[in-house]
């Protein structure tokens, strides 16, 4: 694994958390009347897809390990490109479940570089 790649998963890890926390309890109708909440979200899963990004630059055996990168990625791309047509069912949807796929596949890539 690539030194920076801990980083980065690490900056995946935190994001997975603070949007498991922010929303846990929450509905879908409390998410989309609350704007810093859904603020809050979107750039956790801006940064989630970012760190993925800057992982398969450089280790691609690495972010092949999450099956499902590139589409993180390009659900980056659309919260800061489509911003205005964000679909708020969607996104509510991989909170409830991808987050919590996504923050076990890579509590398991961190175990095996950290003791």
């Amino acid at each position: 694994m690539h030194p920076k790649c801990p980083k980065w998963l690490h900056d995946i890890l935190d994001g997975c958390e603070l949007i498991e926390s922010a929303t846990r309890g929450r509905s879908l109708a409390e998410y989309e009347a609350d704007r810093l909440l859904r603020s809050a979200v979107e750039r956790n899963f801006e940064i989630i897809g970012e760190a993925l990004n800057r992982i398969h630059k450089v280790d691609e055996a690495t972010a092949a390990r999450i099956p499902e990168h590139r589409a993180i990625v390009g659900f980056r791309n659309i919260l800061i490109h489509g911003y205005d047509a964000v679909d708020h069912d969607r996104v509510w949807h991989i909170i409830q479940t991808d987050v919590p796929r996504l923050r076990g596949q890579v509590r398991a890539l961190l175990a095996e570089v950290e003791p």
